[in-house]
Parts: structure tokens; sequence; C-alpha cells
């Protein structure tokens, strides 16, 4: 309490100020911009030290929930007032964000957890700071895909983040389809009421014998990584086992393959396509060969009207 009224005290001042264990720090002023603040994912203790004192220097902190940032502010004695800006308000606060710096004041923008604008909606108000020709600072920090794939022990060289898969099956497997052949390890958030469909999913269009992880609760107590190929997983998700938490869902780069014969695909194409659809041959062909799905696809389209005509 003691501890709370002097960081209120040192506020009324006109002195902002954090608190790191018994100490209490002074927040130098910031030059006018619009700052993009990274915050834990989990545990408190990951938030740097820039990040404290632009939060707690800012004349304008902007969040998705005030009430999560809340329970940030007083863990460090932070005594600024946030102001809600999510996916709903976002044309009515964004404007009113975007003044605030017109009147030359600072601007700092946190998301719930992690990198604000990583799967969030706080490019827009990057865009629109940009093209107003306010300065955007990033202040980095925590970031869910990228401890993810640190701790997945998969390939890190090159790396894919695709956000959310669609939720219905059709278009997470269309989706999947589309990034079968980038030659990276591809990285997904994922719910855990999902995660066993999605799994399914990628073992079915990717192939059952690509790498993957399923990380979930990073930096919490219950933190996990789930690693094996794509088949043991769906084996273990199968079972019906109860998933809770935040999950990135991590997928190994294919696997090199020789570019496989055009006669051999055209024979390929044509027996899948007598017993399925086009579009799911298509799918198929590509988890077998390699090949892009809209490759497949438009060769299958040629056989067609060949025959045909």
């Amino acid at each position: 309490m003691e501890k709370q009224q002097s960081a209120a005290a040192a506020e009324k001042d006109g002195q902002r100020s954090y608190r790191l264990q018994n100490a209490t720090v002074p927040a130098r002023p910031l030059e006018p911009a619009l700052y993009l603040v990274a915050t834990p994912i989990g545990n408190l203790a990951d938030i740097t030290l820039r990040a404290l004192e632009t939060i707690a220097g800012a004349d304008v902190l902007a969040c998705e929930d005030t009430r999560v940032t809340r329970v940030l502010l007083d863990r460090y004695g932070i005594v600024n007032r946030p102001f809600a800006y999510h996916e709903h308000n976002a044309a009515e606060a964004g404007p009113r964000l975007i003044a605030a710096l017109a009147e030359g004041k600072s601007v700092a923008l946190v998301s719930d957890a992690g990198t604000p604008l990583v799967s969030d909606p706080g490019y827009r108000l990057a865009q629109h700071a940009i093209e107003a020709g306010y300065r955007v600072v990033p202040i980095p920090g925590p970031s869910a895909p990228l401890a993810a794939l640190v701790g997945s022990g998969l390939p890190s060289d090159a790396f894919l983040f695709a956000g959310f898969l669609p939720v219905k099956d059709k278009a997470r497997r269309d989706r999947l389809a589309e990034v079968a052949a980038v030659p990276a390890t591809l990285l997904f958030f994922e719910s855990p009421h999902r995660i066993a469909a999605t799994v399914a999913a990628a073992a079915e269009v990717l192939g059952e014998d690509r790498k993957a992880a399923v990380c979930r609760e990073l930096t919490k107590a219950f933190e996990e990584f789930r690693r094996g190929t794509l088949r043991e997983l769906k084996a273990f998700y199968d079972e019906g086992a109860s998933v809770k938490g935040e999950i990135v869902l991590v997928i190994g780069p294919p696997q090199a393959r020789p570019a496989p014969e055009e006669a051999d695909v055209d024979a390929l194409l044509k027996a899948l396509a007598r017993n399925m659809p086009m579009g799911k041959a298509a799918t198929e062909a590509a988890r077998r060969t390699g090949l892009t799905r809209k490759e497949l696809y438009d060769r299958l389209l040629h056989l067609k009207d060949s025959n045909e005509s």
C-alpha cells in the first residue's frame, strides 16, 4: 500500500515512475510518437526495462483490455490510466489517438499479451500514424510465435507466421494446402477446442511424417511442448486428451523431394479424380508430390478438357 501511495504521489508531482522490487525508478519524458510496446505473454517478469519506462512515461496509454493491462501496471507500480483501443472501437478510438499525436503527445500501444500488431487490429493505427507523418517506434519484447519457434526444436532459419487458420474444415484444409510447399517452418495460433481437428487436417494435407510441435501456455506455470510427427500428434489428440490454454502450432518445413515426372503426375491425378471431387484430388496430389494444389488443380482441369474434346 505504501509503495502504491509513493508512486501516486510521484505522479501527482509530475514525476512518472515504475517500481522494480523496492526501488522507484523515474521514467524519462518521451518524445512525441506512437510507441508499440511488447508485454509479457504469461510471466510478468518478462517485461523489459524499456517497456516499463515507455508505459510509465507515455502521455496516453492505449490497450486492448484495461483490466488486463491494469494487472501489469499494478505489478510494477505504474500510475497511468489505460485507454481502451480494440477491434470494436477502433473507428472511434483511433482518431482520438491520432489527435493526441497531433497535440505533441506520446502514445503507447500495448496488446493484452505479446507484441502489438501481431494478429490484432493495431496495425491500422500504425498505418494512420505513418500516413499522417508521425514517428512509429517499436519497443520489442515477448512474442508467442518466436517463443514457440525457438522452443520447438524445428528449423528457425526461415519461418512463416500465418496467424489463425480458418474455423471451417474445408477452408482450413485449403489454407494448409496453399502453404504446404513453402520452404519454411510454419507457425499458427490455435484454440484448445480446435487443435485436434487442425492437427488431423495438417497430417492429411501436409503429410503424416512432417515434424511438428504443439506449444501450449508459453512462459506460464503449465508450459508444454509436445513434439513429434503429425502422425504421432494426431494419435495423441485422437485419444481425447483434455487441452487448455493458448496454443502455437509449429510445423517443420517439407522434405525436399525429386520433381515427379509429368506422366506420373497425370496418372495420379486421373486415379484420384475417379474417386473424389477435383479439389480434394488436387489436395491429395499436392500432399503426395510436393507440388502446389493450384498447379495440380489447373493440371486436372486441363486433363478434363482434353478428355472431353
